[in-house]
């Protein structure tokens, strides 16, 4: 215990309660799995939905036995996080290696029903996330799958005011960023996106001088402050085919992408030129790569999702702090039965806790 507790904790928000974001905890605490990142695992949670749940995967015989866990009630009228924080000291006697900070849903919680009454409980996860890494309290959030629908319906809004759009946003706008990146990863490579959700038509518009250079330097600043890489390698795809085939395809990359790079190249980056797609996504070029650029989004995942589909992490660069995530949704009609499966959990956590393990932003444990 005493070693794990010489590292800051991973927190795992439980997103949605109606979905599998317990229920997957469940399951590699069940199976002994969250002691392989030798340091201690936070969750937030209802505490009484999370031992339901527990119970109800018992009887569906998912779950052997019952996980335990320490609990800290986030909701106490004199809760402060000193208290959170006093679990750190590597000489306290309370076992902090698996501990539940308990945020409690307004009604009881039912499997596979969304209940919007809850869905301020889930953005409350989020806020208490995003305090706990801002004050360097725990070393990376890794986010469970939430129900977007469901905090649009109960009228839960951003900092600026908009409608709730995703994690991202949340945490973007909670850290006063201007811009950050979407960046996929799994064993085979790591993936950013210069445009994430837009209609293939809107790409070029989107595909400018600015947007390209504010990626690049997150891209390169992240890999490493985040990832302890001193000169990362980097790739970046073209936008057109041939990667425009010398303006014959495109001008994109003469007069926008490649201008850009080229200010990076100056400055020492090891970044390529653009790059035709299919060219870079090769073994020869890859590697030799610690990330690709790629300007859309089913320009990127397609070929990294086909190198380990259910392996892929979701991460979030230009934050301040370290977060991950899952790459599945709530999953509702498994949650408290079988079929859910765990691994999507298990590699966004292996990958926060090498990012932890190498990180130029996080505090050493007194």
């Amino acid at each position: 215990m005493q070693d794990i507790q010489k590292k800051l904790p991973l927190l795992i928000t439980t997103g949605e309660p109606a979905g599998i974001g317990m229920d997957i905890v469940l399951l590699l605490a069940a199976e002994g799995k969250l002691q392989d990142f030798e340091r201690p695992i936070w969750v937030t949670a209802d505490s009484t939905a999370m031992t339901k749940r527990a119970d109800e995967l018992v009887t569906a015989d998912v779950l052997k036995n019952l996980p335990i866990w320490q609990t800290i009630d986030i909701d106490a009228d004199d809760f402060n996080f000193n208290v959170v924080e006093q679990m750190l000291q590597p000489d306290t006697d309370v076992d902090s290696s698996f501990v539940l900070l308990n945020i409690s849903c307004a009604e009881p919680v039912v499997c596979g029903q969304i209940n919007t009454h809850n869905s301020a409980m889930v953005a409350k996860q989020l806020d208490i996330a995003h305090q706990l890494a801002t004050n360097k309290i725990v070393a990376a959030i890794v986010t469970g799958p939430l129900q977007k629908s469901a905090l649009i319906e109960a009228d839960i809004k951003l900092l600026d005011g908009t409608m709730f759009s995703g994690h991202t946003e949340f945490f973007m706008q909670q850290s006063g960023c201007d811009k950050v990146v979407m960046m996929l990863a799994n064993q085979a490579m790591k993936v950013a996106l210069v445009t994430t959700h837009l209609p293939l038509k809107d790409i070029p518009a989107a595909i400018t001088s600015d947007n390209v250079r504010q990626t690049v330097q997150i891209v390169v600043d992240d890999m490493r402050e985040k990832f302890g890489l001193t000169q990362p390698r980097i790739l970046v795809c073209g936008l057109n085919p041939h990667a425009g085939e010398g303006g014959h395809l495109g001008v994109e990359e003469i007069d926008i992408i490649n201008p850009v790079l080229h200010e990076f190249i100056k400055a020492g980056v090891d970044i390529s030129e653009a790059m035709p797609a299919d060219t870079l996504f090769t073994p020869r070029h890859l590697a030799n790569c610690d990330a690709v650029i790629a300007m859309y989004h089913d320009q990127g995942l397609p070929v990294l999702k086909s190198h380990g589909f259910g392996d892929t992490v979701n991460l979030t660069l230009g934050l301040p702090y370290i977060r991950t995530s899952v790459d599945h949704g709530t999953a509702l009609d498994l949650a408290g039965r079988v079929g859910a499966s765990a691994t999507s959990l298990y590699q966004a956590l292996s990958m926060a806790n090498e990012m932890a393990d190498k990180s130029l932003i996080n505090r050493p444990l007194a």
